[in-house]
């Protein structure tokens, strides 16, 4: 079967993963904002704290979540938001925090400082992996014995988070990147350049080289797993994750054998044929 060439009934057909077609990428960030929401107000009830891993992309979800923790007065003082990763600097450390690709500031702006006063949460509660602390924070993740969501994107390699495909030379099984935790690694030349295309106007030369990211096991430890894909340089990898084996070579594959997980995408990708 040649993934890039089947019909688009074929590729629904036969898909690896749950997909189903949104008719746009406002839809996405609607539907996710509800889903967040509607995990908290069910969390809540129950008396239950609500963990969820959040991306800096996609971002555009914020603003729509917000507006509804607002209006419809959720309390997020029982929820622990944890942030999937954050680039770094070449000695090992967070971006600054003016940088404008800190993806903590982009939390604080488009979603905590939003959120009305009384609502939000500390900000112990709101976390990002630390150089230093991976140990720290996979413990945090493994004390709360769940992740209630996670809602993401896929990177053009495949990745989640900023869980790079590994390079041909290291050493490790699929089943070990599965299992692999938090910590401080290389980003693949084609994030950088996808990325660097995208958020430095293609001045790659200023582009981070380093990343710290929560890791597949953790990810992988949401009771919902849902990814996202609306752009159209996301077309092929979208094929390849739902239609080839799972592999450590694309690591958003590893959706096929979560019991929870589905894969998004907008009506123009599902269309699209080369």
């Amino acid at each position: 079967m040649d993934i890039y060439k089947i019909s688009k009934e074929e590729w629904a057909k036969n898909s690896k993963i749950p997909f189903r077609v949104a008719e746009k990428a406002t839809d996405m960030h609607v539907e996710m904002a509800r889903l967040m929401a509607d995990v908290l107000k069910e969390n809540n009830a129950k008396g239950e704290k609500t963990v969820i891993i959040l991306p800096v992309g996609p971002i555009m979800q914020y603003e729509p979540f917000a507006k509804v923790i607002n209006e419809e007065k959720i309390s997020l003082k029982n929820a622990w938001f944890i942030n999937m990763d954050e680039y770094l600097t070449a000695d090992g450390k967070w971006i600054d925090y003016d940088n404008n690709l800190s993806f903590r500031a982009v939390m604080d702006r488009l979603l905590y400082s939003k959120i009305d006063a009384e609502l939000v949460m500390p900000e112990s509660q709101r976390l990002f992996p630390e150089p230093g602390k991976e140990a720290e924070i996979d413990a945090l993740i493994e004390s709360f014995g769940k992740v209630d969501i996670c809602l993401t994107g896929v990177g053009i390699n495949g990745h989640i988070a900023f869980n790079e495909p590994p390079e041909a030379d290291e050493a490790i099984t699929d089943e070990e990147f599965k299992n692999i935790g938090t910590r401080c690694l290389n980003i693949a030349r084609e994030t950088i350049v996808n990325n660097g295309l995208h958020k430095v106007a293609g001045a790659l030369d200023i582009f981070p080289r380093r990343c710290i990211t929560i890791g597949m096991k953790q990810l992988l430890k949401a009771k919902v797993l849902k990814v996202y894909l609306y752009c159209d340089w996301q077309w092929g990898i979208a094929r390849k994750i739902s239609l080839a084996d799972e592999s450590k070579t694309m690591p958003a594959s590893f959706l096929q054998s979560h019991p929870n997980s589905e894969m998004v995408i907008t009506k123009d990708l599902y269309e699209f044929m080369l």
